[in-house]
């Protein structure tokens, strides 16, 4: 276990997380599940809360701006697959006792900047300086919504039958992470002109306009089942954790899968595939079937690309990719590669 990077596997979730909850109160409607980006508690009136955590980051390489929107953005990532927006945040962060008080400043500021684009009021948290703390994780953060409970949408809530759409394209998080922490190795492979419009996709990783574009500003689009955002194990990953978690299979057509030519060729270089590492930035949605034209329409209005790359089936059928004609099972990644690509260009000594 301890070897392992990234999140805990599904196997360790269900060995040691799943069954050990604490105690159990019927207003929890949706509890922790594989694939789920979000927990539902039942409130009075009709309405719910959900809530999401996820690490903050702080990484040097990438600087205090980008590490901030990280920090941000992934959580409201995975809020953004309930159809709303985050509404309050908590922080808790556990800084380097190196880490400065003008740097704290600077990327509280971002932070602060952030939310309040999106209308988040961060309600608390805890900040402390931690002497050996070392990592790229500066702590932890959870983000809060509270709306009709009719109108939020979980991963689980997918059916047999509807339509997979992705949008924008595979990888956009590691090729543009990738790219600025190691310029001047993929300015040189790939060159200058590549490396800068694979670092400006880095601002592309917040995938809360796709989903709210896609159920409509007043949720007024009903034809929008669930969705989940794309984090580690990329594309791929996130098309059969939203079929595991609405207890579905999947069938996923290969040559539909989007994969632009940047984080194609980023990925290459690192030796990766674009299917199965981290791409935040894309959204999973499941739609009914007839609807497909629209959802991609109302995106594209929104200058959002939007792929449709299969359907959810029953789940005896399994979870399958279809490539050049041939059928197969789709593998699970337990261990997302991103991270050994990172690690490796860090040893080869790439700059």
């Amino acid at each position: 276990m301890s070897e392992k990077l990234g999140k805990i596997d599904s196997h360790i979730f269900e060995q040691f997380i799943s069954q050990k909850c604490g105690s159990k109160r019927d207003e929890v409607a949706v509890g922790p599940q594989f694939g789920v980006d979000v927990s539902l508690v039942d409130l009075p009136g009709g309405m719910a809360m959900a809530m999401t955590s996820d690490p903050l980051s702080l990484i040097p390489s990438l600087g205090l701006e980008e590490s901030a929107w990280l920090s941000v953005q992934l959580m409201a990532n995975d809020m953004a697959t309930t159809g709303f927006a985050p509404m309050y945040g908590q922080f808790v962060l556990n800084l380097p006792s190196t880490f400065s008080k003008a740097d704290f400043q600077v990327y509280w500021d971002y932070v602060h900047g952030f939310c309040s684009k999106i209308g988040i009021a961060i309600t608390g948290g805890h900040t402390g300086f931690i002497e050996g703390q070392n990592s790229t994780i500066a702590g932890g953060g959870t983000f809060i919504s509270v709306a009709p409970k009719e109108q939020m949408l979980v991963s689980k809530y997918a059916k047999a039958g509807d339509a997979i759409l992705v949008t924008k394209t595979c990888a956009i998080s590691s090729a543009a992470i990738l790219a600025m922490c190691f310029p001047e190795t993929v300015k040189n492979k790939l060159g200058n002109e590549m490396q800068q419009e694979a670092s400006a996709t880095f601002y592309h990783t917040s995938s809360l306009e796709d989903a709210l574009t896609a159920v409509g500003k007043n949720h007024e689009h009903k034809d929008i089942t669930a969705m989940h955002d794309v984090t580690e194990g990329g594309v791929l990953g996130a098309i059969y954790e939203l079929a595991t978690a609405s207890n579905n299979g999947a069938k996923i057509y290969n040559e539909k899968l989007p994969i632009a030519a940047i984080q194609k060729e980023v990925c290459q270089l690192f030796e990766l595939d674009p299917r199965n590492c981290i791409g935040a930035g894309a959204m999973i949605i499941t739609c009914k079937k007839e609807a497909v034209q629209d959802v991609i329409n109302r995106l594209a209005v929104a200058n959002i690309n939007c792929t449709e790359v299969g359907e959810l089936v029953e789940k005896q059928e399994g979870i399958k990719i279809i490539e050049n004609e041939k059928t197969s099972d789709v593998i699970y990644l337990e261990d997302d590669p991103y991270w050994a690509a990172f690690f490796k260009a860090i040893n080869t000594g790439w700059k």
